[in-house]
């Protein structure tokens, strides 16, 4: 049985260590990522493109997303991201995309 979209994205992307203090994650690290990936594929190009993706694209991606607290701001997104380590998300990205 082949896997799942989400259970090839959190295999790859579980080596991403979230940076987040516990007290501070209202949403969860694969869901920042997975809807970021997917904003970017259809074009998105900044946090806020990002947040509105997730936000028209919500019910789809509570299909297979958790989304505890709904879509994340784009502030989220951009402190998220700006706190993630830039090394270890290129070899989980690279690797998910390229099978490497």
């Amino acid at each position: 049985m082949s896997e799942k979209p989400l259970e090839v994205i959190e295999a790859h992307f579980s080596k991403v260590k979230d940076p987040r203090k516990d007290r501070t994650k209202e949403h969860k690290l694969i869901d920042i990522i997975t809807i970021a990936i997917c904003a970017v594929i259809c074009g998105a190009e900044g946090w806020t493109d990002i947040e509105n993706f997730g936000n028209s694209k919500f019910h789809w991606l509570k299909t297979f997303l958790e989304l505890p607290n709904g879509i994340p701001s784009h502030d989220t997104f951009g402190r998220v991201f700006s706190l993630l380590d830039a090394q270890q998300f290129q070899l989980a990205f690279y690797e998910w995309g390229f099978g490497g």
